[in-house]
C-alpha cells in the first residue's frame, strides 16, 4: 500500500509539472516561480527514489528539500502579494533561515546529512506563514493560487507533526512507523492533487496571457 502511494504521488507530482509547463509556455499565466518550484521537488524526489535503490545515503536531499521548499516558496508567495511589510517579512524569514541552517551546518556539517529535525521544523514554519500572508489577502482579492495554499498549509501542519513524531521513532514499534509514514504518503497525494485541481480551475481553458514570474 505505501509503495502504491509513493509511486502514485510521483505519477501525480509528473502530471502536474508536465501540465503546469505546457500552460507556462502557451503564454498563460503560470507563476514561474511556482513551476521551478514543481521542477525542483520532481528533481529531488525521483532523486531520493535512485538513491534508496543504490542503497545510498539520502537523507541529505531530504534536508536539501525543505530548504529548497522554503526559499522557492518565498520567493512565489513573495511575488504574488502588493504589500511591501509582507514581502521584507518574507523575505527577511527566508534569508534568516538560511543563515541559521548554514551556521548550525558551518558548525556541525554532518547535521546535513541526517534527519534534521531543526531543518524541518523552521523551514515548514516559515512556509505556513507566507502560505497564511496569501490566504488573508485573499479575502479582499483575486483568489490565485487558492487550492495550492489550502492544500500546502493542511500538508505541512500535519506532515511536521508527523515528523516531529518520527523523530523518537526508536520508541515507537514498527506498527506505529509505519502507519505514520502511510499517512505522510497519503498527505503527499493529496497535496499533488490539490495542486492538480488548481491547474484544472486556473488554466484549463483560461485566456491566454504572457508567462510571468509574478
Amino acid at each position: 500500500m505505501n509503495v502504491f502511494l509513493i509511486y502514485l504521488s510521483y505519477s501525480i507530482l509528473v502530471l502536474n509539472l508536465s501540465l503546469y509547463a505546457i500552460s507556462f509556455f502557451k503564454k498563460e499565466k503560470v507563476n514561474g516561480f511556482f513551476l521551478i518550484f514543481l521542477l525542483f521537488v520532481t528533481i529531488i524526489q525521483l532523486s531520493m527514489e535512485a538513491l534508496y535503490h543504490l542503497h545510498k545515503n539520502n537523507l541529505f536531499l531530504m534536508n536539501l528539500y525543505f530548504i529548497g521548499q522554503m526559499f522557492l516558496m518565498g520567493l512565489f508567495y513573495g511575488s504574488l502579494t502588493c504589500m511591501k511589510v509582507q514581502k521584507r517579512i518574507i523575505y527577511s524569514t527566508t534569508a534568516l533561515v538560511l543563515t541559521g541552517i548554514g551556521i548550525q551546518s558551518w558548525f556541525d556539517y554532518e547535521q546535513f546529512f541526517q534527519y534534521n529535525l531543526f531543518v524541518i521544523v523552521i523551514t515548514n514554519l516559515s512556509v505556513i506563514v507566507f502560505a497564511i500572508f496569501h490566504l488573508y489577502n485573499m479575502l479582499s482579492s483575486e483568489k490565485k493560487y487558492y487550492y495550492v495554499t489550502i492544500g500546502l498549509l493542511m500538508y505541512l501542519l500535519a506532515t511536521t507533526m508527523v515528523f516531529v513524531v518520527g523523530n523518537i521513532n526508536a520508541k515507537l514499534n514498527n506498527e506505529v512507523k509505519f502507519m505514520l509514514w502511510t499517512f505522510n504518503s497519503i498527505l503527499v497525494v493529496l497535496y499533488y492533487l490539490f495542486i492538480l485541481y488548481e491547474w484544472k480551475v486556473s488554466f484549463l481553458f483560461k485566456k491566454k496571457d504572457k508567462p510571468s514570474f509574478f
